[in-house]
This record gives structure tokens, sequence and C-alpha cells, in this order.
């Protein structure tokens, strides 16, 4: 069986009683266990709960019993979300046979809502210390080309849904780690505005950075995932109290009258290859065809957000791993124990001032968004080689997806091409807070007019040559 089908598709034939839960999940656990050697995208697979999940589902579609846009699709969760009796290792030695009591709230919601879970996806060290090759198993590789990296820190559900073992999976983001590996695999992953999803039960790397978000094979997957997982938590402190529209239903239409800001200072300040900007200028095209209007517009610089996001998030970071790294640094991968030691050397004064400076910045961005119903950007450059990056790399690298952990807006990557080695190109499109809906339309639209979910990886073809 063809497993290459979007969750809306899925969720189209199963209602129409074209395919079964079970004969698809059957098909992903088949397609998981013969290919995914070749990426390590699953550290623990639950196949007697996925089976279990899906005859339940099947079930109740036979009794007429609808539980929404999840009943019956497949999923991955990346391994810091806590799953009741399932290991949930972060990754790292130090938990390397932690099996939690209860799941985060997440997963009960795609639970109840007769989701079908097929394991726990790989991610970096505590969503943190990545690539690494010293922790509890190797990282994921890029379907698109597996000596090639997915990016992180969400690495394995990016690279799951591209190579066809499910459409949809659960990711976090604190800098980018749902957008990067979205962008890297060629999906959709949305950081929604912060405290639309719960936290509660997902390993902490910054309380105040940290999201929890879908990525499927389009932006329509992550709207079905995300209108079962948002909602108001009163335990998570930075939860909202606000209002959750049925996302997946309020997508289709033009885009006439968004009127869309591009900072192309920030292109500039990131040095974007000649590639990516042409990438970036064609997709502007299609948004113009849609009915919108592009406009120049102006933030603060790439370098302050990152500047001001750092300081904050590794003084927390180091706040949650100290005791593990003074008690038992040799379980804690070299990459991520770099990073929590830069943490330690950070004054109380500082992380004050940033967080001050945190402020500044988003009333700068929200100041914007009056005159914008969108910002686009480029997501990243074409993922590189798989291989480990220097310590330096968390100070030196610029980054178009961290300006939006420390504003809070919902941002959404989409695939918007490949270049010449096959690798995808990636957009990433910004909204109002609480606007989920305008971003993930503006997607939606998008690939609607365009090809780039036709293609996918020829993994056979890697496992063939591997084979040879």
């Amino acid at each position: 069986m063809d497993t290459f089908l979007s969750a809306a598709e899925i969720a189209a034939r199963y209602r129409n009683k074209s395919l079964s839960p079970t004969e698809y999940t059957k098909a992903c656990l088949a397609r998981i266990e013969a290919l995914d050697p070749l990426l390590n995208s699953f550290i623990t697979l639950t196949p007697e709960r996925a089976l279990a999940d899906a005859a339940a589902a099947e079930a109740d579609f036979a009794r007429g019993v609808d539980r929404g846009p999840m009943q019956g699709i497949p999923y991955g969760q990346k391994d810091i979300v806590e799953t009741a009796g399932i290991r949930t290792t972060g990754q790292s030695k130090s938990l390397s046979g932690h099996v939690p009591t209860a799941d985060a709230v997440v997963e009960t919601k795609l639970r109840e809502g007769g989701g079908v879970l097929l394991g726990k996806t790989t991610t970096w060290e505590f969503a943190h210390g990545g690539p690494s090759w010293d922790v509890v198993a190797p990282p994921a590789a890029n379907p698109w080309n597996p000596a090639h990296h997915p990016a992180g820190s969400s690495s394995g559900t990016g690279s799951a849904i591209a190579a066809g073992f499910m459409p949809v999976g659960i990711g976090t983001d604190t800098g980018g780690s749902i957008r990067m590996p979205a962008a890297a695999c060629g999906t959709a992953g949305l950081k929604a505005t912060y405290g639309r999803v719960s936290r509660r039960g997902v390993f902490p790397n910054s309380f105040s950075h940290d999201h929890v978000g879908p990525l499927g094979w389009t932006a329509m997957d992550a709207a079905m995932m995300l209108s079962v997982i948002a909602g108001f938590d009163p335990l998570d402190p930075g939860s909202a109290d606000e209002p959750v529209p049925a996302y997946h239903t309020l997508l289709d239409g033009d885009l006439k009258g968004t009127i869309i800001g591009v900072p192309w200072h920030w292109l500039d300040e990131a040095k974007t290859p000649d590639e990516t900007r042409a990438a970036f200028e064609a997709a502007l095209t299609v948004f113009t065809e849609a009915g919108a209007t592009i406009v120049p517009v102006t933030l603060p610089s790439l370098q302050d957000f990152s500047d001001a996001k750092k300081v904050v998030s590794m003084t927390e970071l180091y706040a949650i791993h100290r005791k593990t790294l003074i008690e038992t640094p040799e379980l804690l991968g070299e990459s991520l124990r770099y990073r929590i030691q830069c943490g330690a050397l950070i004054r109380a004064e500082d992380y004050v001032q940033a967080l001050r400076w945190r402020t500044q910045l988003t009333r700068a961005t929200q100041a914007v968004f009056k005159t914008v119903d969108l910002i686009l950007t480029p997501t990243m450059d074409p993922a590189g080689k798989l291989e480990p990056t220097p310590h330096e790399w968390l100070f030196t690298h610029t980054s178009f997806t961290t300006a939006f952990n420390t504003t809070g807006n919902p941002a959404l990557s989409v695939c918007n091409g490949f270049n010449t080695a096959g690798i995808p190109f990636s957009l990433q499109i910004v909204g109002r807070n609480f606007d989920e809906v305008a971003t993930l339309k503006a997607g939606h639209v998008y690939e609607q007019m365009t090809t780039w979910r036709a293609a996918r990886p020829k993994l056979e073809e890697f496992a063939a040559a591997e084979a040879a």
C-alpha cells in the first residue's frame, strides 16, 4: 500500500470507507520496519499500541462515532513528550530507562481524539544538544538524502513524515525546532502562538521560549492536528485562555486583501545565498497571484533577537539541568554538556536585562503587525551534510526562526521547492498572535497553487544502493 497520503486524504478515505485505520497503520509499520534503519527517525516503536489504537478507531467509525480530525490517523511523539508506560528518554543516557506513569497533555488529547500512536521519534538530546553520536541512539537522517541532516531538534518527526512513515507528528520549538526539521525535510511545521498548546508533561528546554506543535505533510495536516491539541491548560503557567477554532475547516479561499511584509534587511543580514533568495522571491510571486500585496517592513536586527533569546534560554537550560551536570555529567552528551555549561556563566543582571530587551523586541515586532497581516522570510538554507556541529555554532549562526520564539508569534514553515541536489527549500510564514488561521491559510493556499507536495523522497533507491 502507498503510505504517501496526507492526513486530510487519509481522513477522507476513512469516512468514505475506501481505507481502514488498521490497514493503513499496518502499512506504515511495515514501511518503518523496512526503511527506518536508513533514517533512525524512531527511537521507540509501539506496534502493539498502534494496532490497538487503529482497531479502536475502526470500531468507532463502524458505530458512527467520530472523535474528530485525528481519528485513526497515525502519528509520532517526539521523545521528550511523556507517554504513560512507554519509554521516554529525551535521547539522553541520563533517562535511558525512564518510563513515565502519566501522559503529557498533548498525548492525552491525541489519544482521546482517536489518534494512532506509532512510537517515539528521535530528537536532539533534551531538544538542545546535537546532532550527537554519544547519546542513547544515533541521530536521524534526511529522507531526501540520508547523508544530509534533517535539522533539529524535532529531527525524527520531520524525517518520518517526509519518508512516508506517518502523515503527522508532534515536535517542540524553542528556537526553531519544529520549523527547521520541517524545512530540512520539506514538510509543514507550525510553532503556534506561545501558550496555545500545553507543554505540561514535556521535558523543558527554556521555560519562557518552549512551544509544542504539529508537523505534517501539508499545512492542512498541521491544522488538523492543531485543532485537537490546542487549548487552555490551567496547570501550565504559560498557557493562554483563548478560543480554539476548528482550524482545518477555515483554510480554503484566496488571499485577496492580505498584506504581507518582507524584512529584506534580514536576508541581507543573514547573507542569504542566491539560490535560497531566488526560491523565496519565486514564492512571493505566487502570493501576489493569490491576491496578496507584498510590502517591505523593518524589524530589529536578527542579531538582537538572537542575543536576547540565547541569554535567557541558556540561563534557563542551566537551571533545568544543573543537578545532572554536576552529579552525573558522563550521562550527558558532549554537545549538551557544553551548552549547559555556558548558562552557568551568565550573571543574574544579564538575564534580567535580556528579559527587558525581549519585551522591547516583542513590542517592535507587534507594532509592525499593526501594518501587515503576515511576515514572510525563508526558514533556513537547504540542509547540509549530517555531521557533528561545532560547539560555537550555537553562538555564531544566524536564524530566521529564533525571532518568533522571542515574540511568541505563530510561525509556519512550508516547502517552496528543491535545490539542484534535491534538498528542499523552505518558506516561513508568520502571523499575528493567536491568528494561526491566517498563518495556516497562507501556507495552504501556497501549497494548493504549487506542485511541491507532489514530490516525495525516493528512499528505496538509497536502500538499494546501500544493499548493493
